[in-house]
């Protein structure tokens, strides 16, 4: 039977909105979020948008801004989020030991961002709900959980790696 690891609010580390410092490129970050919403401008040339967004200390106004991203393409971004988010997790866990062994010790479980109000990120559930517990009743499409299982098996494995050499 499938286990799972359930996160939401921002005090989990696997939350896009957790604290956590970490740089890419010489640019450094508060949060998964900040990246994710930095990222978002970028990719669509709203360096106004991007330079606040470096600017805001909060996820929530970094979230905001990122709502505002002049020539906001749905079908580009959905075809180019997943990957932004995968790199600012991997970044995130990477350039912070604490949070990466948290990571690592849920191995053996499915990650699963247990938000009742994202559809696309979470699963559209509450932790309490019991339809959580079966994936066939999720709500949602549990993108983050599903990318953050699969960045900690990558890191994982490169760990498992270095550690029989």
């Amino acid at each position: 039977m499938e286990k799972f690891t359930f996160f939401w609010r921002t005090a989990s580390p696997f939350s896009q909105w957790h604290p956590a410092d970490f740089t890419v490129s010489g640019v450094h970050y508060t949060s998964a979020e900040q990246y994710m919403m930095h990222q978002k401008a970028l990719l669509f040339g709203d360096q106004i948008i991007a330079d606040k967004i470096l600017k805001a200390s909060s996820a929530s106004v970094q979230k905001k801004l990122g709502r505002q991203v002049a020539g906001f393409d749905q079908t580009v971004w959905e075809a180019e989020c997943k990957r932004i988010v995968y790199e600012g997790n991997e970044a995130k866990f990477t350039q912070n030991e604490q949070l990466l062994t948290t990571l690592l010790a849920t191995r053996g479980t499915t990650l699963v961002e247990a938000s009742p109000d994202d559809r696309i990120w979470g699963v559209g559930l509450a932790e309490e709900d019991s339809r959580i517990r079966n994936r066939r009743t999720w709500r949602g499409t549990n993108w983050l959980g599903e990318i953050l299982t699969r960045l900690r098996e990558n890191i994982g494995s490169d760990e498992d790696e270095r550690s029989t050499t």
